[in-house]
């Protein structure tokens, strides 16, 4: 076997490791395997190398014969066709991906020994390897350049039309293969890497809509990283309301489960998903008037009020029905502990009377602190949030009619809550979170972890 320059790949792509990286909203590792599957659709099972070797046409070889063999020519080489393509790949710590190829080229031509014209087939076995760099990260981009090309030329088998072969063709297109294959073939691997290297960043860099409320713009946020057992890649998730500004979210490095039998582990930052719940939960005050239409709780908060007058309630009439008003007061947090899930919500409640002037008569203005549990789940290619209550703090902000104790109202507020804004929460939550399609690896078969300020999905 001769070694000579061809083709192959590895990526070099970067020293870094999570916890040196950029601080970023998600982070993702994936496995040997599914780097090699994903690399191996994009270039064989897709079609892209044999489409770009098509044609490939190789220079005219010559041979004198020496003294006691014939003059040899041997024209219009070209391939007809590349058989058993096989890609595999390894990861090298703080280098990159190594992919290898092994391939059969199946080449034909003419051949003249002496005076005789035929045909002649060559086969030849290669088993490719190169190196490819990942160099110029900027704005979520990364330039990939071929560093070395070098391949191992295995078995080569010639077939003449009158099945005459002499070692001197033999030799001779041997020592032709290995100094021209490499220069034919690097040049056309060259297209194949950037051509793929740029459908890989479009699965990265994209900007997917919300809903109707906004866009997350997920964008590579690092030059890749690579240990043994991973590619380690940083995304930044730029989160925009429609019409509006960015959302902004601190980071801070975590360090992703390992890997184990999974294919993929993907990672999402606490404070990321702050910035998401910030644009999905928009719920508009709540008005309504205590009748007997209206919510139970409704009802029961007004009964349990009318009980804190006792001599009655002498500004509440039958013409002046008690209305209850909910609003979110600041932004929703999201917390999240080893094997748990919390989102902090704080609404105010205002009970009132509406007098026939006009006026407002604030019987009660409180706060309720919600602690609400937080059920994770994959639908599609998003992320979904359902909520349900946890606990309920209640405050009593101020009284326009001297109350002072409202311990006897928290179950009764929590009931209207649970009918009233929970549902219309829920509704918000319910578009989703759309997740990057990192390298274009389904989400199937997930698995979901919550560990402190990450929220893990294991494919």
């Amino acid at each position: 076997m001769k070694l000579l320059k061809l083709f192959g790949i590895v990526f070099f792509c970067g020293l870094l490791s999570p916890s040196q990286g950029v601080l970023s909203g998600l982070s993702c590792a994936v496995s040997p395997g599914a780097v090699q599957k994903v690399l191996s659709d994009a270039v064989i099972q897709n079609g892209l190398l044999q489409k770009h070797l098509q044609g490939l046409v190789l220079p005219n070889i010559m041979g004198d014969g020496g003294l006691l063999n014939s003059p040899t020519s041997i024209t219009g080489l070209h391939l007809v066709r590349v058989r058993l393509p096989k890609l595999s790949v390894a990861l090298l710590p703080g280098i990159g991906v190594q992919l290898a190829i092994a391939a059969r080229l199946d080449l034909s031509g003419n051949c003249l020994v002496g005076l005789l014209s035929e045909l002649i087939d060559i086969s030849v076995d290669v088993t490719i390897t190169a190196n490819i760099k990942c160099t110029n990260f900027e704005l979520g981009a990364v330039q990939v350049i071929i560093d070395d090309c070098f391949c191992i030329l295995g078995a080569v088998k010639i077939k003449l039309l009158s099945g005459l072969l002499s070692l001197s063709v033999n030799d001779i297109v041997l020592n032709q293969l290995t100094a021209t294959l490499p220069g034919l073939l690097c040049p056309v691997i060259d297209i194949i890497v950037n051509l793929v290297n740029i459908q890989f960043l479009g699965t990265l860099n994209a900007v997917i809509p919300v809903g109707t409320v906004g866009t997350i713009h997920y964008q590579l946020a690092s030059l890749p990283f690579t240990s043994g057992l991973s590619l380690g890649l940083d995304l930044d998730g730029a989160v925009q309301q429609v019409g509006g500004s960015i959302i902004p979210h601190d980071s801070s490095a975590s360090a992703l489960p390992p890997l184990l039998d999974r294919l993929l582990v993907l990672g999402l930052r606490q404070s990321f998903l702050n910035a998401i719940l910030s644009l999905l939960i928009q719920v508009q005050p709540q008005t309504f008037t205590c009748t007997p239409e209206t919510f139970s709780g409704a009802k029961q908060l007004q009964d349990a009020i009318l009980t804190l007058f006792p001599s009655g309630c002498s500004v509440c009439s039958v013409n002046s029905p008690l209305s209850i008003r909910i609003e979110l007061f600041g932004k929703p947090l999201i917390l999240l502990e080893n094997n748990k899930a919390t989102v902090k919500l704080a609404v105010m409640i205002q009970v009132f009377i509406k007098r026939l002037d006009g006026s407002i008569l604030n019987l009660l203005l409180l706060k309720a602190d919600l602690s609400l549990n937080v059920h994770v789940s994959i639908s599609g290619s998003s992320l979904v949030l359902a909520l349900s209550l946890g606990s309920t703090s209640l405050s009593l902000e101020s009284s326009d009619v001297g109350i002072s104790d409202i311990s006897s109202l928290k179950p009764h507020c929590s009931q209207l809550l649970v009918e009233t804004l929970l549902p219309l929460v829920n509704g918000c939550l319910g578009v989703g979170i759309p997740l990057p399609n990192v390298l274009g690896i389904p989400l199937v078969k997930v698995d979901i972890q919550i560990l402190a300020g990450l929220l893990v999905i294991l494919v």
